[in-house]
């Protein structure tokens, strides 16, 4: 070993075993009910599978509500009548969900929507009408969603609404009835469609340009005002009134660079009480002065970002959490008449006091003059000098990286790498040139901004240029096949998570549901129509001869946004030339491992490939049960 290995190796903290960093939370996503009796969260069972758990307030009568045998739930809402819980399920991650309804007090669990096949979505419910949500479903058409009204006492489905093949989403007024409508646009656009009444027609009251992005928000209480967010107008998403009668639109919040992040509203009256733009962290602006004092004293209770996840009907009680980036995410109850907090829990003690790292938020210039924002975490212990290093791309595309604490982030750091994560052009939040930027670029100025991210690093004489990774999933594991493809030479390896390898067949197999965004896709990506050589132009399957360099691939069976065959077109086109590829595949999972025993077998592997071809450390793969990898 060399010396500066092995010193590094006697600085950097102990191993942090992956059960910890990939494991289930304690206890996760606690929910007031409305009337501020219970709490509800989820907790591993004795098989660690994630169930819905209740407790009443003040008491520890903490029991298990659900029961569902392999597949952990991640989703899940109250219902406005206090005494019913809704969560949601697919099978083995073919995202048709279902809506299970629980009642906490008899334990019985009804399948709200008991439909083969079919997806269901949330479109809105409301304190005012308890015993009614309404629900789209691809029922009739799997192309479409319809809006179904679903009775919560006897669990009847009535039809609603019918959605004409472009609606892509719904928004009942204060009388839940649905009145507004976003609906997609042959040129790639989107309408913002509006009725008078029920019984009146449709009208179109904003169109946005295939380069521009807005959508509704809701309804005031009176019904006169409709709140909706765009960049018509602007660089930025900014947050807007729009008077029904006049027409008449007056802006409410804006930030010259940032898009309008998350809207704070009050559940009774429907005032927007704050918003929060994303900047390197997120950052609240206050609309509303009656909660001023509250969002100070909920500033002071501890250290990282917060967000008030849940509020009972009264509005006296608030559930708060805590996100940082070298710990776990804490819960708060606070109290807002005599400005108190209770710690409830942390979602994963067992990461208190361990030697997580810091994410410093980063900034570089591309060749063509743009200014990139990301986040660098570098291993604890040792100079941020020439390490391995891991570019961890995110997905989307249009997405982007957050500050916080992330399993990935930690798992790389501790086992001796740098890792940088970077929001490229046509990432989300930056407004729309930034977002335009990434149109068509897909294998080109997108993919040159990951190479300026390196080439920074190595400018900062962070990175070993001889040992860098690039990784990521769904767009990010397209970009690490683009990395070993377009850009041979610079990456030591590339890990590729559900990512696609052809941009045909990509877009030739979308779900069915989101036919109406196709236009979108085209305009972004390529026409598939017409443009079926640039697309494979920027497609590394067609260059796989070109890939020189260690390369592995996950892949879960049932996904339906990037199926199966795009990961197994490249493997086989590799083994046919004669190129080694190491690939895994998950029986039960979708877009992503949301089981913990498939999880901790995939980055077992990845931690073992990574040490293998960046000389960092790992720990040795056990004998894992029940995960359904298939390794070939």
């Amino acid at each position: 070993m060399p010396a500066s290995t092995a010193l590094q190796e006697t600085q950097l903290p102990a191993l942090i075993p992956r059960d910890i960093l990939f494991g289930n939370p304690e206890r996760t996503r606690p929910q007031l009910s409305p009337n501020g009796k219970y709490l509800a969260y989820l907790a591993p069972d004795e098989k660690d599978v994630l169930q819905v758990w209740l407790r009443t307030v003040g008491q520890q009568d903490d029991r298990i509500l659900t029961a569902d045998k392999k597949r952990s739930i991640l989703f899940y809402f109250w219902t406005f009548n206090g005494d019913q819980l809704i969560y949601l399920q697919d099978a083995d991650g073919d995202e048709n969900f279902h809506f299970y309804s629980v009642n906490i007090k008899s334990n019985i669990v009804r399948d709200l929507t008991p439909f083969q096949g079919v997806k269901a979505e949330l479109v809105d419910c409301d304190p005012n009408f308890p015993d009614e949500i309404l629900v789209g479903l691809n029922l009739d058409n799997p192309e479409k969603f319809d809006v179904y009204r679903i009775n919560l006492k006897n669990g009847a489905v009535e039809f609603d609404m019918e959605n004409p093949g472009n609606v892509v989403g719904w928004i009942a007024d204060q009388k839940f009835q649905i009145r507004v409508a976003s609906a997609s646009t042959p040129d790639g656009g989107f309408d913002l469609l509006f009725r008078e009444a029920v019984d009146k027609a449709w009208e179109t009251i904003r169109h946005w340009e295939p380069d521009d992005e807005g959508s509704g928000i809701g309804f005031s209480a009176d019904g006169e005002t409709l709140y909706i967010i765009g960049n018509h107008d602007a660089n930025t998403q900014r947050l807007i009134a729009l008077n029904l009668a006049t027409r008449q639109e007056t802006v409410i919040a804006e930030n010259a660079e940032y898009d309008v992040d998350s809207i704070f509203v009050h559940p009774v009256t429907r005032v927007i009480q704050a918003v929060s733009f994303y900047k390197d962290k997120k950052h609240w602006q206050i609309l509303d002065q009656s909660i001023a004092d509250d969002f100070e004293a909920i500033a002071n209770i501890r250290p990282g970002e917060f967000e008030v996840i849940s509020r009972d009907l009264a509005d006296k009680t608030w559930l708060i959490g805590y996100l940082t980036d070298d710990g776990p995410v804490y819960y708060y109850t606070y109290n807002r008449e005599l400005k108190t907090s209770t710690l409830l829990f942390s979602n994963q003690p067992k990461l208190e006091g361990l030697p997580l790292a810091p994410m410093q938020p980063i900034f570089y210039q591309t060749r063509d003059g743009l200014t990139i924002h990301g986040y660098l975490t570098t291993p604890v212990g040792v100079p941020a000098k020439n390490l391995p290093t891991v570019l961890l791309v995110h997905g989307g595309p249009w997405d982007r990286d957050m500050w916080g604490y992330a399993p990935e982030v930690q798992w790389l750091a501790n086992r001796g790498y740098a890792v940088l994560q970077v929001n490229f052009r046509g990432s989300s939040g930056y407004g729309k040139a930034f977002l335009n930027a990434g149109n068509r670029e897909w294998a080109a100025k997108m993919h040159d901004d990951l190479i300026d991210a390196v080439n920074w690093l190595l400018q900062q004489s962070i990175a070993d240029p001889n040992k860098i990774a690039i990784m990521g999933g769904s767009y990010g594991g397209y970009a690490a096949l683009v990395g070993l493809t377009f850009t041979p030479d610079m990456f030591t390896c590339g890990v590729d998570i559900v990512g696609p390898s052809n941009l045909v067949t990509l877009l030739e197999s979308l779900p069915p549901y989101w036919e109406p965004l196709k236009a979108m896709f085209s305009h972004r990506v390529g026409d598939l129509e017409k443009e079926e050589n640039f697309l494979k132009s920027r497609s590394p399957l067609f260059y796989c001869d070109r890939i020189q360099k260690p390369l592995l691939i996950a892949q879960g069976a049932n996904d339906p946004r990037v199926k199966q065959s795009e990961s197994e077109q490249i493997v086989n086109a590799m083994r046919q030339s004669g190129k080694f590829v190491q690939y895994v595949l998950y029986s039960d999972e979708g877009h992503g491992f949301a089981r913990p025993e498939n999880r901790l077998h995939f980055f077992a592997i990845a931690e073992e490939f990574l040490a293998k071809h960046l000389g960092g450390r790992f720990e040795l793969l056990t004998d894992l049960v029940r995960h359904s990898g298939i390794i070939s």
